[in-house]
């Protein structure tokens, strides 16, 4: 069988900014299905994220490969460009099979009862993807019901209505076939830097998938719908053989959650240092699990943990109630200042309430100074798709709550307007960048890359400051 995955790229300016010149990962998920199918089949990812001309590169990959099955992943923002996409399939070959995965095909599967669409997948398609192949080659095509969804079957909306099935035990999903991408577009903006001097900002970074769900349910968030409150962890030994076999010296932690077993991060920790693996490590935290448990991170800055992002999300108590985040400003103050202490980069993330005064714009902007030098990002609140906050606010949405959905855009009424509430937004992004590591503890890095960062950094502000422009004119 010859077997195209497709990851969509990004069709909103800022989304592309980001990609360009902060963080591209490699397309995890899709490595990971690709691990799934049997050897003896052809495997091809297509990445049009890193493609100049996407959609030109989409149909050069048909032609050349002429697949028998098509597989994509994407999230809400790009639903409506996987329809597009599975529909140029079916143009180009009627009898391929288009199969669509990822996080909008699991929580909200009808969006893609389509005719170009065949199967939709929900949960994980690490194990499901390569069932699908194998019945496809026995020519068993009509019999995916207990693996998948059809909505040509007379039960389709019944069962796409049911929540996301369980995923399958850790040990059972595939390793990545990390050998079937260009390894070397693939990166993150590294700004910590111990001794203050750095070889490069944009290390070639490889992405690493420990654990999957969360135990928490924080209001904005879509993991504990997807997982169903599941909180499923790969065993430590299994963990660090995978990284013991990555090329890469720095390596991004893409959890949902990754610290929260203190035990099991601990025996990752200790086997690491006790095999010898001297790799560099970002990943996400919580605030509380940092505040509770020093001595665990300290043991993670020993065998190699660079930056820790930390979703602080707001420094006033009453908007983390409202966020269910379960922690308080008192936990974050104390977070900050135990990172600061080990000598780990904090990458702080807070989130930016459409309903925000100049006077809520200018607060935060004091937080930023208060926690630098440290990486610092921003999102505006966003209700995830397929959420009882989506569903809350149905009636609320200003555009299309999928195309825009990106954290970045508001999909609500903004009380400043849209305009002036960028304006500020972007100013915020500004304030950040002049406040972050590689400035303020004077990192020597190559000249060429300083020209790089402030250029692809001026060019991510004016984005922001323009996003207003991608709303229809009648709404700004």
């Amino acid at each position: 069988m010859r077997i195209l995955l497709v990851k969509p790229h990004p069709q909103l300016l800022i989304a592309k900014r980001l990609q360009e010149g902060f963080l591209h990962l490699e397309p995890l998920e899709l490595e990971i299905v690709a691990g799934g199918v049997p050897a003896e089949d052809t495997v091809v990812i297509c990445d049009l994220g890193i493609e100049k001309r996407p959609m030109e590169a989409f149909h050069n990959y048909l032609h050349e490969l002429n697949p028998d099955i098509v597989g994509f992943t994407g999230y809400s923002s790009q639903s409506a460009l996987v329809r597009e996409l599975a529909a140029i399939v079916k143009e180009h070959n009627p009898s391929a099979l288009n199969v669509v995965g990822g996080i909008h095909a699991t929580i909200i599967p009808a969006d893609y009862a389509v005719e170009a669409i065949d199967i939709i997948v929900r949960g994980e398609g690490g194990t499901t993807f390569g069932e699908i192949v194998r019945r496809v080659k026995e020519g068993m095509l009509l019999h995916f019901g207990d693996v998948s969804l059809s909505h040509r079957e007379p039960d389709f909306k019944e069962k796409a209505a049911l929540p996301p099935p369980q995923f399958p035990e850790v040990h059972n999903i595939p390793r990545p076939r990390r050998d079937l991408v260009q390894r070397s577009r693939y990166f993150c903006v590294w700004t910590a830097a111990p001794e203050r001097r750095l070889a490069t900002i944009f290390p070639p970074t490889a992405s690493v998938r420990t654990s999957t769900g969360c135990a928490f349910n924080c209001s904005f968030c879509v993991v504990h719908h997807i997982m169903n409150g599941k909180y499923l962890q790969r065993s430590p030994e299994d963990v660090v053989d995978e990284i013991a076999h990555i090329k890469e010296d720095n390596i991004y932690f893409v959890d949902d959650e990754t610290f929260l077993n203190k035990k099991r991060l601990t025996e990752i920790a200790d086997l690491l240092l006790k095999r010898g693996i001297k790799k560099k490590y970002i990943s996400w935290a919580r605030s509380d699990t940092i505040a509770r448990h020093p001595e665990l991170f300290e043991l993670w800055k020993k065998a190699g943990l660079d930056v820790v992002y930390v979703g602080l999300e707001s420094m006033s108590g009453n908007r983390l109630d409202n966020y269910n985040k379960r922690t308080n400003v008192e936990t974050n103050r104390k977070a900050i200042s135990i990172l600061k202490g080990l000598g780990i980069t904090l990458h702080a993330s807070f989130i930016v309430d459409p309903d925000f005064s100049v006077e809520d714009f200018r607060e935060l902007e004091k937080e930023i100074m208060n926690v630098c030098p440290a990486e610092v990002t921003f999102t505006v609140f966003s209700p995830s798709p397929g959420t009882e906050l989506w569903n809350k606010h149905k009636g609320d949405y200003i555009c299309d709550p999928y195309l825009y959905y990106d954290c970045m855009h508001s999909v609500l009424p903004t009380r400043l307007g849209l305009r002036k509430f960028y304006a500020h937004f972007a100013r915020l992004s500004s304030v950040a960048l002049r406040a972050n590591p590689l400035r303020v503890n004077k990192v020597k890095v190559p000249f060429r890359e300083m020209v790089r960062i402030i250029y692809l950094g001026t060019k991510y502000i004016f984005a922001l400051r323009n996003i207003y422009k991608d709303y229809p004119p009648d709404m700004v």
